[in-house]
């Protein structure tokens, strides 16, 4: 992958087996669809960095954690 690493650790997505057979060049990237009506933004199915926190591209759910409400004061 192209990504950039600033930390000690090696970074990498736990759902991609990056020590796999040889065989597809295409580029190794998990992003999911989180559903709700959002869509996956572009940088995360196309971009580099790497976060485990992030519901598109990391191990986190957002049902049940988004909220909608209208600003009183």
């Amino acid at each position: 992958m192209d990504v950039q690493q600033v930390e000690k650790a090696y970074q990498k997505q736990s759902a991609v087996v990056y020590n796999a057979k040889k065989g597809s060049k295409a580029k190794k990237r998990y992003v999911k669809s989180v559903g709700l009506g959002f869509k996956t933004p572009r940088e995360a199915s196309e971009g580099a960095y790497i976060d485990k926190k992030c519901p598109f591209t990391g191990n986190v759910t957002i049902r049940g954690r988004v909220f909608t409400g209208v600003v009183r004061k």
